[in-house]
C-alpha cells in the first residue's frame, strides 16, 4: 500500500506481487506454471475449461467433495459423473473410476479430501491408457506428498484453494491453477482474464468469451508472506495429528485415518473412524457429544455428495434425466466418520484435551 501511495498508483492485478507469488508457488511445487485466481471454485473452473472439453462430455468427479469442486463441470456444459470411494475412505480409487468410465468420458477430477493423497499412480496409468486428462483438486491438500511428489504436480493440471480456512491463504478468498504444460498455462491465463490473447502473437483482441477471475495485488502480497509460513504450518498440523493418533492407539472402538505408504498428508481435518461393533452410537451422536465436551470444529462425516445437489439431480443431459448414481462406499465411510478440524495453532495441550474427550466418550458409548 505504501509503495502504491508513493508512486501515485492503484491496487491492480497482474503486477509485481502477482508475478513474485506465482513464481514462488510454482517453485514450491517443484517447477511449472502457476496462475492465481480469486477462488478455489474458479481455479477448478479455469483448469477444466483449459482442457477445451466437448459440450455434453462426461467428467469423472469425486464421490465426496465441496460443491465448488463439481459445479464447474456443469458450467462448462459437461456432465459430472461421480466415482465411488475406496472402501473405508472418502477418496476415490482407480478401480471405481474405471467402473464409471464410458466412451463419453473426457476428463477425470480427483480430490485429495482432508489433505490425504489419493492413490494416484493407478489413476494416472488408467488415464494414460485412455488418453484422458487428470485434474487434481488440491483445495484441501496443499503440501501433501505422494511417493515423494507434491500433490498437484501429478496430473495434467491442478486447482488449489487459498481461502482463509485453508492451510495457506491469500486473504479472504483465492485459488491457484497450476500446470507443467506451457500451452495449458497460456489457455488458463486467457480464460482467467476475459479471454485476453495471453501468449498469442499478432492478435490484440479477446480470443474467447470468459470472465474476470484475476486475483489482486494485495492478496498476492499476503500470499507471498503466508506461502513462506506454509512449511512450518504443515509441520505443526502433522505434529498435532501424530500426538492424537499416538494418544488413541490403545483406545478400542475408534481410530484415526492415517497416511498411505510413501505418502505424507497435509491435514485439513482429522477423520475419526467409529467401530459400530464396539460403540453404541453413530457418527452424529459422537460428534454432538464431542461438541458438548468443548471440542470445536466437529462434524459428523463430510456429507457433500455431488449427486445429492439439486442442480445435479434436476439437470437434463441430452434430453434425459441422468441416473441417480449410487455411492455405497462413500456413504458407508461417511456414516462412520467424525471430522475434527485441524489448524497450526493446536498444540500438545489441545491434543491431550481431544484424546481425553474421545476416550471419555468411548467409555460411555462402549458396548
Amino acid at each position: 500500500m505504501n509503495r502504491e501511495i508513493r508512486q501515485g498508483g492503484a491496487v491492480v492485478y497482474g503486477g509485481a506481487e502477482y508475478r513474485a507469488y506465482c513464481e514462488a508457488f510454482a517453485q514450491y511445487l517443484g517447477g511449472g506454471y502457476a496462475h492465481a485466481v480469486n477462488s478455489g471454485t474458479n481455479a477448478v473452473y479455469v483448469a477444466l475449461r483449459a482442457l477445451d472439453l466437448e459440450p455434453g462430455a462426461e467428467v469423472i468427479v469425486p464421490p465426496i467433495t465441496d460443491p465448488g469442486g463439481t459445479m464447474p463441470v456443469a458450467l462448462i456444459d459437461c456432465v459430472p459423473v461421480p466415482a465411488d470411494a475406496e472402501r473405508g475412505f472418502l477418496n476415490t480409487s482407480a478401480d471405481h473410476i474405471r467402473a464409471s468410465l464410458t466412451d463419453r468420458t473426457a476428463a477425470i477430477v480427483v480430490a485429495h479430501i482432508a489433505g490425504y493423497p489419493v492413490d494416484m499412480d493407478p489413476i494416472l496409468d488408467l488415464a494414460s491408457e485412455r488418453r484422458i486428462p487428470v485434474v487434481e483438486d488440491c483445495a484441501q491438500a496443499i503440501g501433501a506428498t505422494y511417493k515423494g511428489r507434491m500433490v498437484g504436480s501429478l496430473g495434467t493440471i491442478a486447482a488449489f484453494s487459498t481461502m482463509f480456512g485453508k492451510h495457506h491463504c491469500t486473504g479472504a478468498q483465492g485459488g491457484v491453477v497450476f500446470t507443467q504444460d506451457t500451452l495449458l498455462f497460456a489457455r488458463a491465463r486467457q480464460i482467467a482474464d476475459r479471454g485476453k490473447p495471453y501468449g498469442a502473437l499478432g492478435n490484440p483482441a479477446n480470443l474467447i468469451a470468459s470472465l474476470n477471475f484475476n486475483q489482486d495485488e494485495i492478496s498476492m502480497a499476503i500470499g507471498r508472506v503466508q506461502l513462506a509460513k506454509l512449511p512450518r504450518a504443515l509441520q505443526l498440523r502433522r505434529e498435532f495429528t501424530a500426538r492424537v493418533k499416538a494418544g488413541l492407539e490403545s483406545t478400542d472402538g475408534i481410530s484415526i485415518a492415517g497416511d498411505r505408504p510413501d505418502c505424507v498428508s497435509s491435514p485439513w481435518f482429522l477423520m475419526l473412524r467409529l467401530d459400530r461393533s464396539k460403540l453404541r452410537c453413530d457418527s452424529s451422536e459422537f460428534a454432538s457429544a464431542l461438541g458438548e465436551e468443548g471440542i470445536d470444529g466437529v462434524q459428523a462425516g463430510y456429507p457433500f455428495y455431488p449427486t445429492d445437489q439439486p442442480w445435479h439431480r434436476d439437470a437434463l443431459t441430452a434430453g434425459d434425466e441422468p441416473d441417480r448414481y449410487v455411492l455405497p462406499n462413500a456413504h458407508d465411510a461417511n456414516e462412520l466418520t467424525v471430522r475434527v478440524d485441524v489448524h497450526e495453532a493446536l498444540g500438545p495441550a489441545e491434543a491431550r484435551d481431544l484424546v481425553a474427550a474421545i476416550e471419555k466418550l468411548v467409555r460411555h458409548y462402549g458396548r
